[in-house]
């Protein structure tokens, strides 16, 4: 039983009728945020660390006050295991939809959300959010952030994927230069980071938050596009020559362009590389397609931003796990952070 089905079974059986002993609460119950099963991927081998049956008890802020109680009555009442598996009751979290928020993204959900806000938070965090089931939901709260937080609003998508040919366009050339001089390792290096850079573009073009290196490439053979792509990403990591990753990429990008021009966001671009100015190799020219994607921009603050620096969310400027997990930070550094990259974007 993967851990999602077995949390529900878990809510519906023990959880939920002890937490009738407070009939005036209205709640919601959920499996989301962190954990491997809230997207599905657990395996026996996740129950070694941080696994239990499990759920998130939402109250309304003026009901938070009796978390005492109720945990009280979880830690009393709840078996010491269930179908089978051991039950660590500290693990089912009693908050409420705000706090769980900030301690999520370290941001006052109660707040409107700004353009540039969506640029701070970690695409897997707002996939743990949005991912998982809700298994109760008495006042429609949790839903309707959950709706919110969907998906980027289209300006930012636009800016997102610009970002992301911007990354392609400035380091296409650089793999192929370097293979030209006979550095294959270093050429290997950078066309690694392009394949990362390609496979993040079709998270975005198929309107899907990317998870983190654990599950990136798992998630990724979901994608649509990824029978297209797949095989010639591979091609390229394990190829020995530069000419090789060239001609691979190319095929790459011309299914990347294929795909562009059906969303139909700007004029058709060609589906073909084409040389580097005199040099003998070919490229996409990543950033004329950025600059093509980026004045389709309609919100002022994100239309200027991509003129200053299009330097995309939080997950293309660094993959440094502890800058990228904000809400870990202690002391309210997390928002201090947060609100400091705020001020690069708009600065």
């Amino acid at each position: 039983m993967q851990g999602i089905a077995l949390c529900r079974q878990f809510f519906v059986e023990i959880i939920e009728p002890l937490m009738a002993n407070f009939s005036s609460i209205t709640y919601s119950a959920a499996l989301i945020g962190p954990g491997s099963e809230v997207l599905g991927y657990d395996t026996e081998m996740s129950r070694d660390h941080d696994w239990s049956p499990r759920v998130q008890l939402f109250l309304n802020e003026t009901d938070i006050r009796f978390s005492e109680n109720i945990r009280a009555l979880l830690d009393g009442r709840v078996p010491q295991s269930f179908c089978g598996f051991p039950i660590d009751t500290s693990m089912t979290i009693i908050t409420t939809v705000p706090r769980f928020i900030e301690s999520c993204l370290a941001f006052d959900i109660n707040g409107a959300i700004e353009p540039v806000d969506w640029l701070t938070f970690p695409s897997q965090t707002l996939l743990e959010i949005t991912s998982g089931e809700v298994y109760r939901d008495d006042t429609g709260e949790l839903l309707k952030l959950r709706q919110s937080l969907a998906y980027y609003p289209h300006d930012i998508w636009l800016y997102l994927m610009a970002s992301s040919w911007q990354r392609i366009g400035q380091e296409e050339h650089l793999m192929l230069r370097a293979g030209f001089v006979g550095d294959e390792l270093g050429s290997a290096v950078i066309a690694s980071r392009i394949v990362r850079d390609v496979m993040n573009l079709c998270f975005l073009l198929e309107c899907q938050y990317a998870p983190y290196p654990k599950w990136f490439g798992t998630t990724f053979r979901t994608l649509k596009c990824s029978e297209l792509v797949m095989s010639h990403l591979w091609t390229v990591q394990t190829a020995a020559t530069w000419r090789e990753r060239e001609q691979a990429l190319n095929k790459v990008y011309t299914h990347l362009a294929s795909l562009h021009n059906r969303l139909g966001i700007t004029e058709k671009i060609s589906e073909e590389a084409s040389y580097f100015y005199n040099r003998p190799f070919k490229v996409m020219n990543g950033e004329g397609i950025a600059g093509l994607i980026a004045s389709e921009i309609k919100d002022t603050e994100i239309f200027q931003l991509s003129k200053k620096r299009l330097i995309g969310s939080i997950d293309q400027i660094t993959d440094n796990t502890d800058f990228r997990l904000l809400n870990k930070w202690k002391d309210g550094d997390g928002k201090l952070a947060r609100n400091a990259l705020k001020q690069i974007y708009l600065g």
